[in-house]
């Protein structure tokens, strides 16, 4: 499957239209909704309506939810193998046809009228839903990449989140409200889960075809060994494995707050069941959000500079959860109406609301940079290794609130330690991969000090190596180039530049390679040439500004010959790697640029939120580039 070019459609809306996307997203779409509406029904039936003397209601909960989390443990790690070796579609199309199968079973257990056979056969019926949902989450997010550009991955990954948290609040809201409904409730819910399946079925039968990434791949039955393997291929790209730590703490984070909700609505808040669901509405849409605003924020690129913006915006709603939940004193529980008309309340939905918002935004560029970055060959056996992690981790976030609340903790009290704790897991990772926080710094800059406008920037490869070149404006220029692409970019930068405080400990961290000129330090120059051809060996993008130094007047400077040894060296190690030629616009004249001889000696030079620019010209062929040519092509940019 080859993806159109991604300019060619708007925003993330968009791909509602297309093909490639639309009828893969409704038929996960009508899957999470079964799945949630048929086991919220199944869990209030238990706990209100049918009584066994073996699964006591106060337990019944906890038992669906574990039944529903098991086949992830135990399968996660043969469904990957499946979604690598097998053609994509085909798999899912399975998968809806199980659920048709699973849901025919349902309906019978639903419409039984002796408990004992009733009961067993739904608890079994929920494992298999767990099965049917640990098979597709891997072909799910496999799926992906295959179908999307990479302008188009973080949309997509939004519009997919978005839509899991909306079908599972419409999927739990609706099977609560019709198994309430007097003697036809569970009829109703046995047709509306067999009728969601097969709409699923029907609605995957449009997905195009999404071939096998590795046919040859034989399969290992054995979950544990598979699943340490996964692990063991993961930890191969450090990115990875990282993202994916983080992904499961996200999971953690959100069901510590998600299974404590109806607790908190009636201890904390003093609100009936209404109150409650109205907390998990306001949770839902806040994801929902936050996952659609990270390809406006990204501007259409994988942007994991949200990650730490994200974790920041965790972290600081759940601590004002606790503060503002703290004080509300004792009340009789309140109906939805009378709970809304207190201003207090407001400030507790506002926190819940930005918390899950600010989830969103630190989840979605995270699935996409795995999706991106992982050997296509064994993508959907290491998201299937992540979707262990995650079970992993919401089964230590039961156990440990489970815990803290026998230590007579209150749910305030474990809302505000998990906020606490989110910063410390968040600061660790962030200094484990320096990437998210340099490309959270990169997207500072580039909205909060200035605005940045990219054009051109389907010219910058998504894969292979490049050499990026550039005129050099300020100090600031770095940043501006790595804001501006996808990829992590290797810089080869003046030594000196190293020596100014904060810069130096930035671009430190940003891995640039220091060169000085060749009389003043020989060995650090044929060091840094040496560096930049493994950069270019490794498939990655390298940069270089090739006047030399920042420039004094504002003006383009000739072009030093450095960059022909770059090219020398790419083709002597049989590297094909395009020149693309970049223009950084109006920074002349910034805090960062010497346009009075000095550099950042006056604040606020120009005021805040500049208009800056870069332009990308088009890829130039190592063979045709000269430093002249190279200068010419920047100039034309600047015109």
């Amino acid at each position: 499957m080859t993806p159109p070019a991604p300019h060619e459609h708007p925003n993330q809306f968009a791909l509602l239209k297309q093909r490639r996307f639309a009828p893969f997203f409704w038929t996960q779409f009508s899957g999470a909704a079964n799945d949630n509406l048929f086991k919220f029904a199944f869990t209030v039936m238990v706990t209100y309506q049918v009584s066994v003397s073996w699964l006591p209601p106060a337990l019944a909960g906890l038992v669906i939810g574990a039944l529903f989390i098991l086949p992830f443990l135990l399968f996660s790690a043969t469904s990957g193998q499946l979604s690598d070796k097998f053609e994509k579609t085909r798999v899912i199309r399975f998968v809806k046809n199980l659920e048709i199968v699973i849901m025919l079973v349902a309906a019978a257990g639903f419409m039984s009228n002796n408990v004992n056979v009733q009961v067993p056969v739904l608890l079994a019926c929920t494992f298999l839903m767990g099965l049917h949902s640990t098979i597709f989450g891997p072909v799910k997010f496999a799926y992906l990449p295959q179908a999307l550009s990479e302008r188009e991955l973080t949309g997509g990954n939004g519009m997919v989140e978005m839509g899991t948290f909306v079908a599972i609040l419409l999927g739990n809201i609706v099977g609560g409200l019709i198994i309430a409904l007097p003697q036809i409730g569970p009829d109703l819910v046995a047709l509306s889960c067999v009728a969601l399946a097969l709409i699923g079925r029907v609605v995957a039968q449009f997905i195009p075809l999404a071939p096998a990434t590795e046919p040859s791949l034989r399969i290992n039955w054995n979950p544990v060994t598979e699943t340490w393997r996964n692990l063991t291929l993961a930890k191969q790209n450090a990115v990875v494995f990282r993202s994916m730590l983080g992904i499961s703490w996200m999971w953690f984070f959100g069901a510590t707050f998600l299974s404590q909700f109806p607790s908190f609505a009636k201890d904390i808040m003093h609100g009936n069941e209404q109150v409650a669901s109205l907390l998990l509405v306001v949770f839902s849409i806040g994801i929902a959000t936050g996952s659609l605003l990270c390809e406006l924020l990204s501007k259409r690129h994988v942007e994991i500079g949200l990650v730490p913006l994200g974790a920041i915006g965790m972290s600081v709603f759940a601590v004002d959860l606790y503060f503002a939940s703290r004080g509300l004193g004792t009340a009789p529980v309140m109906s939805l109406s009378v709970f809304i008309t207190q201003p207090a309340h407001w400030r507790v939905m506002a926190d819940l609301a930005l918390l899950s918002l600010f989830a969103g935004l630190y989840s979605v560029p995270m699935y996409a940079l795995i999706q991106l970055r992982s050997q296509p060959t064994h993508r959907a056996r290491i998201i299937a290794a992540n979707n262990i992690l995650n079970a992993l981790f919401m089964i230590v976030s039961a156990i440990l609130a489970g815990a803290l609340l026998k230590a007579e903790f209150t749910i305030a009290q474990i809302f505000l330690l998990v906020g606490l704790a989110n910063a410390v897991v968040a600061f660790y990772i962030f200094m484990l991969v320096p990437e998210y926080l340099l490309r959270f710094i990169a997207f500072m800059v580039s909205r909060c000090v200035y605005r940045f406008k990219v054009t051109g920037d389907h010219h910058l490869p998504t894969q292979g190596a490049a050499v990026l070149t550039c005129n050099h404006v300020s100090f600031i220029d770095a940043v501006l180039l790595m804001a501006a692409s996808p990829r992590p970019i290797y810089f080869v930068m003046d030594h000196r530049i190293f020596k100014t405080p904060i810069l130096g400990w930035f671009f430190t961290l940003l891995k640039a390679i220091p060169i000085a000129p060749r009389v003043e330090d020989p060995a650090m120059y044929e060091a840094a040439f040496e560096a930049a051809a493994n950069v270019l060996r490794d498939g990655d993008l390298l940069a270089i500004f090739p006047e030399g130094g920042i420039t004094k007047d504002g003006q383009l400077q000739p072009f030093k010959g450095g960059i022909m040894k770059i090219l020398e060296n790419a083709k002597r190690d049989g590297v094909d790697a395009p020149v693309i030629p970049m223009a950084l616009t109006n920074l002349w004249g910034s805090y960062f640029s010497r346009v009075d001889g000095a550099a950042m000696t006056k604040p606020f030079r120009r005021g805040v939120f500049n208009r800056v620019g870069l332009i990308v010209g088009s890829p130039m062929k190592m063979t045709s580039v000269t430093p002249e040519a190279l200068q010419s092509g920047v100039a034309q940019l600047l015109r």
